[in-house]
């Protein structure tokens, strides 16, 4: 990977990646300090966070193009480990989490991580966004989150109706910053010029609410982030290890290492969507993640994930390799060692509308219309069911539900739950026929299959025998089927693929 990134340099042709990774950059500062805050821990550990994601797993990952760091989707879990356990519990939790991504990777786990429903996991990412959303509303009036989600749903009204504009308080000065923040952020989305598309809404909003804060000379609560970045590394001693032998961290450990590989592979997937490069290897990626997540342990950061806005940011800033995700935190590094001045005029309002955005935006109503559209009631139930859990009660009992009520899909067909595959490949052209049950249990089958097949010649692909096709499934073909004719191939589709739900005819 160095003599990659070596070449690329030498070349001459890194110049699309050096802009790629300042437009990233750009959008991951304001995003990495607000994530740490809104998971209940300073700034300067989603820095840090950003910093390892960008320099150590963009040079190991599997998806060259996908930027790792600070995951909104984690947020609430490290908010209610630090509240329960406390600071230092995070340090050994992620150490372990990050072994077991890596032996998970080294046993090649990482298709099976692509199984899990859409349903679950766009639900999860829903009720997340429902918990940032409710969290990061009391920030705007320079207050902390409370105790649960429904704790902070139910104290919103009391905020609103204790502002009073006759008597200009902090408070209400806060609010406005947050206020602003948000619809400067929107309105450059919406209205700004082609020339300069690629500046991110994020940087706007709070740039312009750091601004009003500091010629208005404005008191509201600023973010506060050490003199020296490296101050806020905590090295592991010898409670560090006891912790590690406590039984009682494993499940939280392994709670956050399936979550974080969750999002992470789901972000890769759909990384893989944008450009026509080099796919993801899955395990590779994994195992990336794995030593991130130890080394974010071990330096008492955030988890990371790979991160969707980040990773598309990248891949329409133009970036080619993964020499933009190892820049850009470099740049992250160089900003906060020599500018922590300018970190702390941020007011902490103005972090707390980009994070209310960010949290509105995972709630993507879209997507459960386009899961009943396509697939029926099921899968949009399961994605209610798991966004009111993990609003309601936690986030792992949020998953295990959306987890319980996809294995409704295979009761019916439990006597039959193979997938067989026959293929027939000449120089002309290409036939692959599928019987059985198509599930996301054979998901890491199809996949391998489906991955296999020549692109330089025609398919066609006979599904007339299959008894059964899930919605994990027939998402996983959908994709393949738009990408590969996006990529000039042939792809016929034969034996009544008119019967099933949710394909591309």
């Amino acid at each position: 990977m160095m003599r990659e990134v070596l070449d690329r340099l030498r070349s001459g042709g890194a110049t699309r990646d050096i802009t790629a990774s300042i437009v990233v950059f750009l959008v991951a500062m304001p995003l990495c300090m607000g994530i740490a805050i809104a998971s209940g821990v300073p700034p300067e550990k989603g820095l840090l966070t950003g910093i390892i994601g960008g320099v150590v797993v963009g040079l190991l990952a599997g998806s060259p193009l996908q930027v790792s760091g600070p995951a909104a989707g984690l947020a609430v879990i490290v908010f209610e480990l630090v509240r329960d356990q406390g600071l230092s519990a995070l340090g050994p939790i992620l150490t372990l989490a990050g072994v077991i991504q890596f032996i998970a990777g080294m046993l090649k786990l990482g298709g099976w991580f692509r199984a899990i429903s859409p349903a679950v996991v766009h639900g999860m990412l829903a009720g997340i966004g429902v918990l940032i959303v409710v969290g990061q509303f009391h920030i705007l009036f320079d207050a902390k989150p409370l105790a649960s989600g429904v704790d902070n749903l139910a104290a919103m009204p009391g905020r609103l109706l204790g502002l009073n504009i006759g008597s200009i308080s902090s408070v209400e000065l806060a609010f406005a910053i947050g206020l602003l923040t948000i619809g400067a952020m929107l309105a450059w989305e919406k209205f700004r010029p082609a020339a300069l598309r690629l500046v991110p809404g994020a940087l706007v909003g709070v740039a312009i609410g750091t601004l009003v804060a500091v010629i208005g000379g404005l008191e509201v609560t600023r973010v506060v982030v050490p003199s020296n970045i490296f101050s806020a590394v905590v090295v592991p001693d010898g409670g560090f290890v006891g912790r590690l032998l406590d039984p009682s961290i494993y499940a939280t450990a392994l709670a956050i290492a399936f979550i974080a590989s969750a999002e992470t592979l789901l972000s890769a997937a759909a990384v893989d969507k944008m450009h026509d490069g080099v796919r993801t290897d899955y395990d590779k990626e994994l195992r990336a993640q794995g030593i991130g997540n130890l080394l974010c342990g071990a330096a008492g950061a955030l988890p990371m994930t790979g991160v969707i806005v980040r990773s598309s940011a990248n891949v329409q800033a133009g970036a080619t390799s993964r020499l933009s995700t190892i820049l850009h935190g470099t740049w992250i590094l160089g900003f906060v060692a020599l500018l922590p001045w300018l970190l702390r005029e941020i007011p902490m309002a103005a972090l707390g509308g980009i994070l209310v955005v960010t949290g509105w935006r995972l709630v993507s109503l879209s997507h459960v219309t386009h899961l009943f559209h396509r697939y029926g009631p099921l899968p949009a139930l399961i994605w209610v069911a798991t966004l009111v859990t993990v609003v309601a009660e936690d986030l792992l009992t949020g998953v295990l539900v959306g987890l319980g009520l996809s294995m409704l899909e295979l009761l019916p067909h439990l006597r039959k739950l193979g997938l067989g595959v026959r293929e027939a490949h000449t120089d002309q052209a290409s036939h692959l026929a599928l019987h059985g049950s198509a599930t996301f249990v054979t998901l890491p089958k199809l996949s391998r299959t489906l991955d296999s097949v020549p692109a330089d010649k025609p398919l066609t692909l006979d599904l007339g025998s299959l008894s059964k096709i899930d919605h994990t499934s027939a998402e996983l073909l959908n994709d393949w089927l738009q990408r590969r004719r996006a990529g000039g191939m042939t792809i016929a589709l034969a034996g009544g693929a008119e019967r099933l739900r949710g394909l591309s005819r």
